[in-house]
């Protein structure tokens, strides 16, 4: 019974509580840690939304102007082959009046 009075307890009350309040910190610690993180990708996600939305604002107008274009190409199109039916119209006539 001697060596047990003699024996310094491991812990006190104290130093179980100061335990616990490092370990409490350092899961504290830890946790700011993944939230800065978590932030950082939460930036990082952010800034390629915005970049896709400015991609896709450029392609919007892009295509707009594309559709535009062949709008008038299709409009010359049409004209080129109205005046060709034209000419060849013309031409067959003024052929059959001349014997051709």
């Amino acid at each position: 019974m001697y060596a047990l009075k003699q024996r310094p307890p491991e812990f006190g009350p104290i130093e179980a509580a100061t335990q616990r309040l490092h370990a409490a910190l350092d899961r504290l610690s830890d946790a700011l840690d993944r939230r800065r993180e978590m932030d950082r990708h939460q930036e990082a996600l952010l800034a390629q939304l915005h970049a896709l939305g400015n991609d896709r604002a450029r392609l919007a107008a892009d295509l707009d102007r594309a559709q535009a274009e062949a709008s008038q190409v299709a409009d010359v199109s049409r004209e080129v082959t109205r005046r060709l039916d034209v000419a060849m119209t013309t031409i067959r006539d003024v052929l059959a009046t001349h014997g051709g």
